[in-house]
């Protein structure tokens, strides 16, 4: 029988910040039975568009319905490769160049599973997640305000 994972939550408001992503690898160093983790982490890019350079994605989502489908891709990987443990970040809201939107975590005792699990996942969400990011450009009246 297989197992059921319980829905986690996936959306952050926000970029994903390099903290929170080398605090979750930070976590995994007890879990000694995992050989392997995989990391795909999604970050915006200052493409030229008509309107000018972007910016920023602004990401919103119907989040019940996006954190369904995040959840049968979850399980539907489980089922497919020998796992440890999966964690998917999305951003919602503003997002500037060069932050990260996307962070995929997967872990597993093989780094075979967990390359293939990682591209599999990424796959699925772009092809099955009803999130939606609208481009900013330099044209669009935004003007983002640097971290310090």
């Amino acid at each position: 029988m297989e197992k059921v994972h319980k829905p986690k939550k996936v959306f952050v408001q926000g970029p994903i910040s390099p903290d929170f992503v080398a605090k979750s690898i930070a976590s995994h160093q007890s879990k000694t039975g995992i050989g392997a983790h995989a990391i795909f982490l999604g970050q915006i890019r200052a493409d030229q568009k008509e309107g000018g350079v972007v910016t920023g994605i602004d990401y919103t989502a119907y989040e019940e319905m996006a954190e369904q489908a995040f959840h049968d891709i979850r399980e539907a990987a489980f089922a497919r490769f020998e796992l440890t443990c999966m964690h998917i970040y999305h951003s919602l809201g503003l997002v500037p160049t060069g932050e990260i939107s996307l962070f995929v975590f997967v872990s597993s005792p093989h780094r075979r599973a967990a390359f293939e699990a990682s591209e599999y996942i990424v796959e699925e969400i772009k092809a099955k997640v009803p999130i939606f990011g609208k481009e900013l450009t330099g044209d669009s009246g935004h003007v983002w305000k640097e971290n310090t």
